[in-house]
């Protein structure tokens, strides 16, 4: 029996960014990814707070939520 390679593609779409992070992107499902590098980061449980590592630096939902901005869709003149 061969095996077949499979291909599956999943598209997101973006929703809002982190302020002085614009790196850091969430998309409508809630997910986090970081689009530098194209990964998703992973929810994290630290000292009874769930939130994210981004760098060295543990940020919480709550101190996100406070930090979220509209990503705007910027128009082409051409």
């Amino acid at each position: 029996m061969q095996r077949t390679n499979t291909t599956i593609l999943v598209t997101y779409s973006l929703k809002c960014q982190i302020k002085g992070l614009p790196s850091y992107q969430f998309t409508q499902c809630g997910k986090l990814f970081n689009c530098k590098t194209g990964r998703i980061k992973k929810q994290c449980l630290n000292v009874g707070s769930y939130g994210y590592w981004i760098g060295r630096k543990f940020y919480t939902l709550r101190e996100l939520r406070d930090n979220l901005e509209k990503i705007t869709q910027e128009t082409c003149p051409f």
